[in-house]
C-alpha cells in the first residue's frame, strides 16, 4: 500500500502562490492574494514554525523564497503598538492576516502623505497591489495582542531592503 501524506497548511498555501506568481503581471498580485486567502486563517498554517516578536519593531521571517528569484513569502509578527513606515511598493504584493488584528491605512498622495481611509483586518482579511508610487499605506497592530500576517512580494528575499518598499515620511 502507498501513503501519500497531505499537504499541510503551509505547503499548501506555498503551493498556491507558486500557482498564481506564474500568471500574466496584471493579474499576479490579486491570484497572490487570493491563494494567501484560501489557508491564512488556518490555526496550524505555522505551526512547527519559530516567528518570535522583537520588542522594537515588527519583524519578518522568511517562509519561502522562490528557487527563480520571482518571489519571497514571509510571516510579519507585530507586537501591540508596532506598525510599518507610511510606505508604496515597488512590486507587486500581497498579504493576509493569520493572527489577530490589523489596521490599513491608506493615504492620499502629498508631501507629506495625508490619511484618507482605514480598515480594520482580522484573520483571513487580505490586501494586495501591484507596484505603484500612489497606492500609500501604513499597517499597524492598535490591539493589545499579537498579530501576525503572512506576505508575499514579487522579488527576492535578499532584495527586500532595496526592492520592496518606498518609505514616504508621515
Amino acid at each position: 500500500m502507498t501513503f501519500i501524506r497531505p499537504r499541510n497548511a503551509l505547503d499548501s498555501l506555498l503551493a498556491g502562490i507558486a500557482g498564481a506568481s506564474r500568471l500574466e503581471p496584471a493579474r499576479r498580485d490579486r491570484a497572490v492574494a487570493q491563494a494567501i486567502a484560501a489557508h491564512v486563517a488556518r490555526p496550524e498554517l505555522l505551526e512547527g514554525r519559530d516567528c518570535p516578536c522583537c520588542p522594537d519593531q515588527y519583524v519578518r521571517h522568511l517562509l519561502h523564497s522562490d528557487p527563480e528569484g520571482g518571489y519571497a513569502v514571509v510571516a510579519l509578527v507585530w507586537r501591540p503598538g508596532q506598525m510599518s513606515p507610511v510606505h508604496a511598493h515597488r512590486t507587486w504584493c500581497a498579504f493576509g492576516v493569520h493572527q489577530g488584528v490589523l489596521t490599513e491605512t491608506y493615504y492620499a498622495p502629498g508631501e507629506p502623505p495625508v490619511p484618507c481611509e482605514t480598515r480594520l483586518l482580522a484573520p483571513g482579511a487580505t490586501g494586495n497591489g501591484p507596484a505603484d508610487p500612489r497606492l500609500i499605506h501604513r499597517l499597524a497592530n492598535l490591539s493589545c495582542r499579537t498579530a501576525i500576517s503572512i506576505h508575499c512580494y514579487g522579488v527576492a528575499f535578499d532584495r527586500f531592503g532595496a526592492e520592496v518598499n518606498e518609505v514616504f515620511a508621515a
